[in-house]
């Protein structure tokens, strides 16, 4: 395995854009089915005990100088072999997730702001499954280091043949914000890779901001700005 550099640079991990996968597709879908102006019935954090020792980590919580690659409403801290990307929805070409690809398993994330002293994890599992399950995908509650989060069997199509994907999603409320992880790949499955996705995901630490924003709005995610700057540089030698 190879070890980790803590003092990578943002011009280390490979930043593109692309369109948003079918689990964020149907995370979206689900967030979208509760209007913003329904009052809903406060529910009690979803989190680790340990979220503020071990992550994911609110930007007041983290305290010294680390190279985290700024991505706007998260924060992403990089290391050898990690690969990113940011999902554009297509209808509005705004960044709507973080993809992280990690050693075969890919991690998406989206932080969005929460009430203060109230959770949305337990309201938006209840969306996310029934929303799956009308786009064809087996979903299931389970438990996992986060505590509850589903697993779900997500249909696609490979080459004109009928496949399926198998994906986890996590979620942890926060100071203000929620955050919502989905885990694809060797991580979903492989408890060894799932171990190192989990690590990824406590390593993440969101931004919420100061400004008023309804619960459950999107916390704007945009591309780092040192990695754009570098896409545009000449290589070194050339």
């Amino acid at each position: 395995m190879t070890e980790q550099d803590p003092t990578a640079t943002p011009a280390d991990v490979d930043t593109t854009e692309t369109d948003e996968t079918p689990e964020i597709a149907a995370a979206m879908a689900a967030d979208a089915l509760v209007p913003l102006d329904v009052e809903v019935a406060p529910q009690p954090k979803s989190a680790p005990d340990d979220r503020e020792q071990r992550g994911p980590f609110d930007v007041a919580e983290v305290t010294g100088v680390r190279p985290y690659i700024d991505l706007g409403g998260v924060k992403v801290l990089p290391r050898a072999d990690l690969h990113l990307r940011l999902e554009v929805e297509e209808a509005t070409k705004r960044v709507v997730a973080v993809g992280l690809e990690y050693h075969g398993t890919t991690l998406q994330v989206q932080p969005f702001a929460a009430p203060r002293s109230s959770g949305l994890w337990h309201d938006i599992r209840e969306q996310i499954m029934e929303q799956l399950r009308k786009q064809g995908a087996k979903a299931k509650p389970a438990n996992g280091p986060f505590g509850p989060e589903i697993f779900a069997e997500i249909p696609v199509n490979q080459d004109g043949q009928q496949g399926w994907r198998l994906a986890r999603f996590i979620g942890v409320d926060g100071p203000r914000w929620f955050l919502r992880g989905v885990i694809a790949g060797k991580g979903a499955t492989d408890a060894e890779a799932a171990n190192e996705v989990e690590e990824l995901f406590r390593s993440i630490v969101v931004v919420r901001g100061t400004s008023p924003m309804p619960p459950r709005d999107l916390i704007p995610l945009s591309m780092p700005a040192t990695a754009s700057a570098a896409a545009q540089r000449p290589a070194a030698g050339a």
